[in-house]
């Protein structure tokens, strides 16, 4: 402990493509949207998280509103320091300050990025007075918060789906054995949605009513044992230009849902192919862990446990998985210091 240790704050960030979570002294303190909105002419930024996310899509062409993060990596660069800059601004604690605090943060990263792609998160962290940077995978700080004893020389599978990637990985020895990250996941159900609106019913949605199909009436399958009531949707009717409202159900979207979550089941299969047969016996008697937003879609527990014959649970909120899982290596850097990247 040095005497500045008191200048220093430490953060837990999970910088995820559809909301970004913080945690400050063990608490959330930032859970928002990861959208920006910029004014085109002057290039400032009007609007981060919620504000912005209102905005999506309502906007004239003065105003745009970007979404800095693609697939799970940065895509615009300006916009994402900014947007992190101004949620750090956001935490309480560091608001009552009058000297700005230098930051020790841990950050959360897909398992399938590439250097140049973790040098920009990294880069990112370290203007925004990041004095130390741990860089830590996403699977991994899913199964710490999930509660999964990672250190132990037995096998846990864990499936992480996300806003822009889903990341499948076998941990054992605090290590990933074998990972798969695909590029389906929440954007890639919205964009379903969106599309079998526009080809059956010849309506055209826009994101956030796509999203919010999703949220209330989404399903992986069409026996469910709980079924979600129809709900009402409004858009603009393709063939006479109106505006018009149409019912839909939980079966339909199930339908338009199937391929992308075929294709996750397809990448669970091939991950359990490739796991060492010791680690494949103990997951057969621990099962699947699933975390992350699209873990929520109603019935997918339940079809990749049919497909895989393995008992799958979902974690306890699973939104706040990863964040958690990120929080707890934050506080004990030093059991850790093998798990994350410096």
């Amino acid at each position: 402990m040095g005497f500045f240790d008191f200048l220093t704050e430490e953060i837990a960030i999970d910088l995820g493509t559809a909301n970004t979570l913080i945690i400050h002294n063990d608490k959330v303190v930032v859970d928002a949207p990861s959208i920006v909105a910029r004014d085109r002419i002057s290039g400032k930024i009007i609007a981060v998280g919620r504000e912005a996310a209102r905005m999506q899509g309502k906007t004239h062409e003065n105003i745009k509103t970007i979404r800095p993060l693609k697939d799970g990596v940065i895509a615009d660069f300006d916009a994402s320091e900014k947007m992190i800059n101004m949620f750090i601004k956001d935490i309480p604690a560091l608001k009552k300050k009058w000297l700005t605090p230098s930051l020790r943060m841990v950050i959360c990263i897909p398992s399938g990025i590439t250097e140049v792609e973790m040098r920009a998160v990294k880069e990112s962290a370290e203007r925004v007075n990041g004095k130390e940077v741990y860089l830590i995978h996403e699977p991994m700080a899913a199964a710490i918060g999930i509660g999964v004893d990672i250190m132990q020389p037995k096998g846990n599978m864990i499936v992480d789906i996300g806003g822009g990637t889903t990341e499948i990985a076998v941990i054992a020895l605090g290590g990933i054995v074998c990972d798969k990250s695909v590029k389906i996941a929440g954007d890639v159900f919205t964009n379903d949605i969106v599309y079998y609106m526009r080809t059956q019913h010849n309506l055209y949605v826009g994101e956030r009513t796509a999203e919010k199909i999703k949220i209330q009436i989404g399903a992986a399958t069409e026996d469910l044992e709980l079924p979600p009531d129809e709900l009402a949707v409004q858009g603009r009717d393709l063939l006479t230009g109106k505006p018009k409202q149409v019912q839909t159900s939980y079966r339909e979207i199930a339908k338009a849902l199937d391929k992308s979550i075929l294709r996750i089941e397809d990448a669970v299969m091939e991950t359990l192919s490739q796991t060492p047969p010791e680690l494949a016996a103990d997951i057969y008697n621990t099962g699947i862990y699933l975390a992350g937003g699209g873990s929520m879609l109603r019935g997918l527990d339940k079809r990749l446990s049919q497909k895989t014959d393995l008992p799958v649970y979902i974690a306890e909120d699973p939104l706040r998985a990863v964040v958690r899982g990120t929080g707890i290596c934050l506080k004990n850097l030093a059991k850790y210091k093998s798990v994350l990247i410096k």
